[in-house]
């Protein structure tokens, strides 16, 4: 195991990211990568068969990795009120953000090699005046990321076996999507993901398949005039700043093993476009990968849970996968 372990962020301690850390550390604790969690000691203990006993306090990341074997390795920021599993309160949401900041904060400053977060909850957070959509806004203001050519993250990709696919807009209602895409939008993500493909998954010549946004793209004008007016010329404006590019190809025909084959990402225009082929091609095991940023985070593809938090019956798998391939990454930029 490398010396610097993965930051991983509680999460909302009502959910079921405690229970899936705790299990996460049991699959990986012979193999690694090793990781710290950032949060709350006792809502971990509580979400443990073997409450503190597997658990050890640590000051400092870089005593995880030596420990990681025998101990989940907890960097202690603990909750002001304990919370109860399956109910989220707004009590819990300053140190929800607080463990999002510390974790960040250790990547850029390079004590750790990379940050995985557990899942949060929004609705909480609203309540306690939290101003972002998600995660993925609030880290790009916390590391004030910047990627190449003047394109700026971040960027949400999804990744399930040999699928990656990235977003132009996320969570925008669907009657809103068409006026939220421009030429600009489109071109950033085309180069964010570009650059993502080379700087984190290695590959040297990325191929990006862009996504219609109406069916069959659009029957050249006669399904909605969006593939002509926009998506057509960020296309070939991608083209013309050397990434290899293709579209806009309908999206019901872009997912199937033969055209996964044809490009190493899927640009899509939303949210369900996206998520909806992850999700089918391997539902407990998609990697939520935030592109465009100085440091690594991963996340798990799915929510809080807390219908089943605190039962013991929450899969980690997700998660696991999400923690192996910050490594990855990690690594590949390493390299």
């Amino acid at each position: 195991m490398t010396t610097r372990p993965l930051a991983l962020t509680l999460g909302d301690p009502a959910g079921i990211g405690p229970e899936i850390i705790v299990k996460a550390w049991n699959a990986l604790r012979s193999s690694g990568p090793a990781f710290v969690v950032v949060g709350d000691h006792q809502a971990l203990a509580s979400a443990s068969a073997a409450g503190a006993t597997i658990l050890q306090r640590v000051t400092a990341p870089a005593q995880a990795s030596g420990l990681f074997a025998d101990a989940l390795p907890v960097l202690d920021v603990p909750l002001r009120t304990p919370v109860i599993a399956g109910q989220p309160s707004v009590v819990a949401a300053p140190a929800i953000i607080q463990w999002i900041e510390t974790a960040v904060g250790l990547a850029l400053s390079k004590a750790v090699r990379g940050v995985v977060t557990a899942p949060i909850a929004k609705g909480p957070l609203y309540d306690a005046g939290f101003k972002f959509p998600g995660h993925t806004e609030f880290l790009g203001e916390l590391t004030a990321a910047a990627g190449f050519d003047g394109a700026r993250g971040p960027i949400m990709m999804l990744t399930a076996q040999d699928l990656r696919v990235t977003l132009v807009t996320v969570h925008e209602p669907i009657a809103r999507v068409s006026a939220a895409l421009s030429v600009e939008k489109i071109v950033n993500a085309g180069l964010v993901t570009a650059q993502a493909l080379r700087r984190d998954f290695g590959i040297a010549s990325p191929r990006v398949a862009v996504a219609g946004l109406n069916p069959h793209a659009g029957e050249h004008g006669g399904i909605g005039r969006e593939e002509i007016e926009i998506v057509e010329p960020a296309v070939r404006a991608l083209q013309d700043l050397g990434v290899d590019a293709q579209g806009p190809y309908p999206a019901d025909s872009l997912f199937p093993a033969e055209m996964r084959a044809r490009y190493d990402a899927a640009l899509c225009l939303y949210h369900d476009q996206a998520l909806i082929p992850v999700k089918m091609l391997d539902f407990w095991g998609g990697v939520n990968v935030t592109l465009g940023l100085p440091i690594v985070r991963t996340s798990p593809d799915h929510g809080t849970a807390f219908d089943i938090a605190g039962r013991g019956v929450a899969r980690p798998d997700s998660l696991v996968a999400a923690i192996r391939l910050a490594d990855q990454i990690a690594r590949q930029r390493a390299r």
